[in-house]
């Protein structure tokens, strides 16, 4: 998505190609009714899957992200529940018929309708909405539809897209977009990748009853996640049913007569799986942001060797009019981060004070089964950074799953820097882990210490409490080498 501002010393353009995101939103909005700013946003007409020519006020995370797989999230769970409930002497069938159609009905109309909130939002701020493909023309002009607009300043804030790697039969394979659209629960997926979207998807569907096969190169999913935290997470996932082929990359699919595919896989040292009968193979392979055909070389734009829009603490690129935040400066992937960086660039330009996003200990969470919760930094970053550290962990089953005969458990993690005292890192596997660490970002951003956590009273029952009662130090870290405590 693209938003573009009309001539005017107070005058901003959102040039967002494809995706009129969170970010760019927020920020034109915000301009308009705060600062009284002239802002206009280029946006392709609405589609449930994002393409050159469609996208749809809201962006990736609306319309064809966060919000409708939360709502799967949601729908995977009942399985479980339905089986759980036995073990608390309910007569339930967990294998109870699930309308799907009705679903995904429902599902559409819930985005269309966020859809169109979004655009009251803009209509509301007296922003001028553009329905067309943006394209820079030079530092202070974005074309759209042949027409030409002028601003002070133009913002980017075009998102990603969905990468899929190439190798033979690669053309066979769908991406996040399309699963979120698929007429019926598959029988069998293959997941490649190893990152949040694919664990996210491989739970969804796991947990709707489907065969689920996750491929990835890695010795275990989520890379750049905290080392104990991926061990912990790929074992529940086991646990759930969940196939993972570790140290696998895809070597090619084929299409088989009856319509499904069939996936072959290969390791370093030559192993090879043939993984057949797919119904789909979802590649969930990475994001890269949108900057093709904008105009971002002919206006002179920097694009940083990962592929984004270089930009300096106050999201301005080189060219000094044109701003860029979001997915597409490939800074810290989420939606809260692309509203942060709004806001900051809006200050920065129409509040007269210069205005960095802080990207430092933003909390995050991955909604796999089990979900996963993590604010701060991993254990790996914390000894790079700090050196010394006390490691508090604990792990156990979960009240819930006691008489259930559910064998998940859950996972804490408490990183403190020994010379501070400052607890630099939270970490939870296990039920609603993103709910409890809402409350706990708020706590390590404002620099908590282990000291003022040890002097919580927790509220009993809770998983939550534990955080507040890990009093002996798993293992203390000196000089990067464990010591046990």
């Amino acid at each position: 998505m693209m938003r573009l501002c009309l001539s005017g010393n107070r005058s901003m353009a959102v040039a967002s190609t494809s995706r009129a995101g969170s970010g760019g939103v927020r920020a034109s909005r915000i301009a308009a009714s705060n600062y009284g700013a002239k802002v206009a946003v280029c946006e392709m007409p609405y589609s449930a899957i994002a393409t050159d020519d469609a996208g749809g006020a809201g962006g990736t995370c609306v319309l064809r992200g966060c919000v409708p797989k939360k709502l799967f999230v949601y729908a995977s769970e009942f399985r479980e529940v339905f089986k759980d409930a036995r073990g608390f002497g309910f007569d339930a069938n967990p294998d109870v018929k699930q309308d799907w159609s009705s679903f995904l009905a429902k599902k559409r109309k819930e985005l269309e309708r966020l859809h169109n909130v979004y655009m009251s939002l803009l209509s509301n701020a007296n922003v001028d909405f553009i329905e067309g493909r943006g394209r820079l023309v030079d530092a202070h002009t974005v074309e759209v539809g042949g027409k030409k607009y002028t601003a002070q300043n133009i913002l980017v804030a075009t998102g990603a897209r969905a990468f899929v790697p190439k190798f033979e039969g690669s053309e066979h394979c769908i991406v996040s977009d399309h699963i979120l659209e698929v007429p019926k629960v598959p029988k069998r997926l293959v997941i490649v990748g190893s990152g949040y979207i694919a664990v996210e998807f491989a739970s969804i569907f796991n947990g709707l009853g489907t065969e689920v096969h996750l491929v990835f190169r890695q010795d275990q999913p989520l890379r750049g996640f905290d080392g104990e935290v991926r061990d912990f997470a790929a074992s529940e996932y086991a646990k759930t049913g969940m196939h993972l082929h570790a140290g696998f990359s895809p070597v090619s699919v084929t299409k088989a007569a009856d319509g499904t595919f069939n996936v072959k896989a290969k390791t370093k040292d030559g192993k090879e799986i043939n993984l057949e009968g797919a119904d789909y193979v979802l590649a969930a392979t990475g994001r890269r942001p949108n900057i093709r055909n904008l105009g971002l070389e002919e206006t002179g734009v920097k694009i940083s060797d990962k592929g984004a829009i270089a930009v300096d603490r106050l999201s301005r690129t080189n060219v000094p009019s044109v701003w860029a935040i979001g997915d597409v400066t490939d800074r810290m992937a989420l939606t809260p981060v692309a509203l942060m960086e709004g806001m900051a660039l809006v200050k920065t330009l129409f509040a007269g004070q210069d205005t960095a996003p802080d990207h430092a200990d933003i909390a995050t969470a991955v909604f796999s089964h089990p979900e996963i919760g993590t604010v701060g930094l991993t254990e790996e970053q914390a000894a790079e950074r700090y050196g010394d550290l006390d490691i508090f962990t604990s792990s156990f089953k979960p009240m819930r799953n006691t008489i259930s005969g559910n064998e998940g458990r859950a996972f804490m993690k408490v990183i403190v820097a020994t010379d501070s005292d400052r607890v630099v890192g939270i970490h939870m596997v296990g039920p609603t882990s993103g709910e409890i660490m809402q409350g706990f970002g708020v706590a390590v951003k404002m620099g908590l210490t282990k000291t003022q956590l040890d002097s919580v009273v927790g509220i009993h029952p809770t998983s939550a409490e534990e955080f507040v009662t890990l009093r002996t130090a798993t293992r203390k870290v000196r000089a990067k080498e464990a010591v046990p405590a």
